[in-house]
Formats: structure tokens, sequence, C-alpha cells
């Protein structure tokens, strides 16, 4: 009997800056056991590992016990694919400041094999395994979520550079002059004007510098989120629909820039933002045929992953935890 008949799942771990998502998954890339927790509100890392076994305990039961497990894999936000480590996630309270060998504490705690990698390599794992991205060799894989991530595929393989944190294209810089602050301490980047928080951000700020009318003036500013400016711009508020359309047009422009370096034969958008559908994907896509190099003109494709809610970076997890043996990041 081979191991992964003996060992016949593997944990996969999204762990975005929200929420921390687990799924036990089989060799076909079936889900047969799910929970999730929140990410924030540890004072340190070794509570955030405790508070995640004791999730998983239950879910490990489930399908018989730890003995059926032979690995875990993790997405995460500035993981390094060779050390097994998050170093200094700026959106991550108990990584903000240090680099935390997350893969060896889970496999201490849990006493299996862990990797790691950066949550928007995983998603791109995940599509190019089981999505829209199937049969691809060349493409990027853009997050939209509390941050934006990304995961760049050239030739069939992930770039990780000599580092392993190649492909932060969240913080390519868009606004050079008085850029808003972003998590990472820069000012300017794609993340502090294309995440979730960025079009929260917009958002206070259209409502604080002008007069026009919108259902958003009834919300507490402090309190506005990325969703309320999706169901405003669903229903016609010509406020939040300029909020998309700035948005839309900055991502476009900056996926016009990402075409030079790679020539990818598609963008795929992954994450909550996405749930607006044209609102956003329209402006990308005018915005990038504006602004993009004349070669690269019409040979991309803008897709949105096929995969719902944290599917891709969970199995692109779990597809991890299969590759161990083959991985330097591994406890």
């Amino acid at each position: 009997m081979s191991e992964n008949e003996m060992k016949p799942y593997v944990i996969g771990l999204d762990l975005g800056g929200t929420n921390s998502v687990f799924g036990i998954v089989d060799s076909r890339g079936e889900m047969k056991a799910t929970t999730s927790i929140k990410t924030q509100g540890y004072q340190t890392v070794e509570n955030y590992v405790d508070a995640s076994c004791e999730a998983l305990k239950l879910i490990i039961d489930q399908v018989g016990g730890i003995s059926t497990i032979k690995a875990m894999g993790i997405g995460a936000p500035n993981a390094n694919y060779y050390n097994g480590t998050i170093e200094f996630a700026p959106n991550l309270t108990w990584a903000h400041k240090s680099v935390v060998p997350l893969a060896q504490m889970f496999s201490d705690k849990l006493g299996v094999p862990v990797a790691i990698t950066n949550d928007a390599n995983a998603a791109a794992i995940g599509e190019m395994t089981y999505g829209v991205a199937r049969g691809m060799k060349n493409f990027i894989m853009i997050t939209l979520g509390t941050g934006v991530g990304s995961g760049i595929v050239v030739n069939g393989q992930l770039v990780y550079g000599c580092d392993g944190f190649a492909g932060e294209l969240g913080h390519t810089i868009m606004v050079r002059e008085h850029g808003r602050l972003c998590g990472c301490g820069r000012h300017g980047c794609l993340e502090a004007y294309c995440s979730a928080t960025g079009v929260a951000r917009t958002a206070r700020e259209l409502l604080s510098t002008t007069k026009r009318p919108s259902s958003l003036r009834e919300l507490n500013p402090e309190n506005i989120t990325s969703l309320e400016v999706s169901l405003a711009a669903a229903k016609g508020d010509k406020l939040a629909l300029d909020i998309y359309e700035f948005t839309g047009d900055m991502l476009g422009r900056a996926c016009a820039d990402f075409a030079v370096f790679s020539s990818p034969e598609a963008f795929i958008f992954f994450g909550g933002l996405t749930k607006a559908g044209d609102l956003i994907m329209d402006p990308i896509k005018k915005a990038y045929d504006k602004n993009v190099l004349g070669i690269f003109k019409g040979k991309a494709k803008f897709l949105i992953s096929a995969l719902d809610g944290s599917s891709a970076a969970v199995l692109g997890a779990s597809a991890i935890g299969w590759d161990i043996p083959h991985t330097a990041a591994k406890a």
C-alpha cells in the first residue's frame, strides 16, 4: 500500500488578513472538510497556532484522525517558500515586525510535514490545477482582498526569485507624488488603492472632498466597507460607480505594465472585489487597452477565478502539501 493510500489527505490553509480557512483535501482535489477562524485578535503567533490547531482537530477527527494526514500546505502573505517563514507581513498583527517560522510551528504542533508559500501563489496553483488557468503556462493571478497579492506563472512554473519573494505586484508604486500610505510603510502602492480596504479609503476620501449625493452618506464613513460600495454601485449609485471606475482604471494600468515582463495569456482575478463583476472588470479592460504596449494588445484574457470563496487558495496550498518531499520550504 502506498503512502498516499495510507495517508490519503493533506491540509490546506488559506491564511488571509481577515480569515484563516482550512480544508482537508484528497489527491483529486476534493474538499472533505473545512473550518475557519479569524486571523487577527491574537497577541502572539503561538496563540494563533494554538487556536488554529484546536479548530483543525475537529475536522481532522472527521476524516479519521491525524494518521490519515500526509502533510499540510499554507498560503500566507509575505511567506517565504524557501525558509518556511512569514516575514514582516504588514497585514498580520502577530507577524508585522518579525520573522515567524510558521511551517515549523504547525509541524511541531500537528506532527506532520508543513510547507508554506505566498497566499497569491497558492491561489495561482489552485487555479492552474482546478480552475480557469488549467492548461495555461503563462498567466498572472491577482488577489483582491485585504491586500493585493499576485502569483506569476511563467512557462508553467511559479516565479519565486532568489529569495522566495518575487511577485509582490501589490507593492508596485502607482502614485509617485503624495501617494497613500501603504501597510508596507511606503507610499502610493497598488494595494493602498485597489484592495478592499483601498476601495473603502477611496469612498471615504470622495465623501469628505465632494458634496455629491450618495447613499453611502447614510453610513458612518469610518465603517464603510468595499461590500457596501459594491451594493451601492449595483443600485446605480453614481459615487459608488466612480469608485469602481477609479479602482478598475488603476488595476488596468498596472496590468498594462505587468504585461511587459511576462507577456501573460491571461490575468486572473480572485477575491471579494471580483463579486462586483463588470463594475470592476470593464474599467480594468478599458484602462489596459488604453495603456498596454502595442505588441501585447489583444493578447491577454481577463478572467475571474472559477473557484468559489477561498477554494483556489486552499486547494493551491494543499497541492503544496502533496509536493513537500520535493520542496525546500518544509519543516
